[in-house]
């Protein structure tokens, strides 16, 4: 599955409960007692999905969850927070700052399990990007279009992804730069030799030249 969860709790025996339960289901769970510790890891590798303890000994619940917002890079990280405070405002507040997902304390294992699971279905569904009969399967990393499997390369999924992603907007060049090589002025030339071995391999017209702004994926 290697779908990861880090879990964010401070109570050891509900940590514990947590992990051997969800391990059980196939995922790979990390445990973090603290704030300090889970971004330690967080900067090492970022998981699928956080549980999150809103009453944490060195951070705020809250405090964590919109650090991890503020940067929309880890808009794609699944936040299910795990509280004992059942307050309405509490809720409305935890899922304004950004979380997922609202599980109370006393938890039953079961609803941790299906509201897990329902995530993981979501996230699996969004692994897959479709426009016509262009298909991209993050988990297989693999491209087909008319049913024909299409050898990419790395950089060229990532710019086909992106694209895709913008597919009712023109991305521009420097935008689409900064986004797969982190600059938007260097390696211009390295982007035109992945667009033209993209439309060599897939179809000559897949991404449109928008002049003197940027591209546009067409199928």
């Amino acid at each position: 599955m290697n779908y990861t969860i880090y879990s964010i709790e401070d109570d050891k025996d509900i940590a514990l409960i947590i992990n051997k339960t969800l391990t059980k289901q196939g995922y790979i769970v990390k445990t973090f007692y603290d704030a300090a510790s889970f971004f330690e890891a967080f900067k090492e590798q970022k998981p699928d999905m956080i549980l999150l303890d809103m009453m944490l000994p060195d951070k705020s619940g809250k405090e964590i969850l919109t650090e991890i917002r503020s940067d929309i890079k880890n808009d794609d990280i699944d936040v299910i927070i795990i509280s004992a405070n059942h307050m309405v405002i509490d809720k409305v507040e935890g899922l304004d700052l950004g979380a997922d997902d609202y599980i109370g304390k006393p938890f039953d294992l079961l609803e941790l399990m299906s509201r897990v699971s329902a995530r993981f279905r979501r996230k699996k569904r969004q692994n897959i990007l479709t426009l016509g009969d262009l298909v991209l399967d993050f988990d297989k990393f693999s491209c087909t279009y008319e049913g024909k499997d299409i050898a990419l390369t790395a950089k060229e999924f990532q710019i086909l992804s992106y694209l895709i992603k913008n597919k009712d907007k023109v991305v521009k060049r420097e935008e689409l730069l900064n986004e797969i090589y982190g600059v938007d002025t260097l390696e211009t030339r390295s982007l035109d030799m992945h667009i033209k071995s993209i439309r060599k391999k897939i179809k000559e017209d897949i991404v449109q030249t928008v002049y003197g702004i940027g591209y546009k994926v067409m199928v």
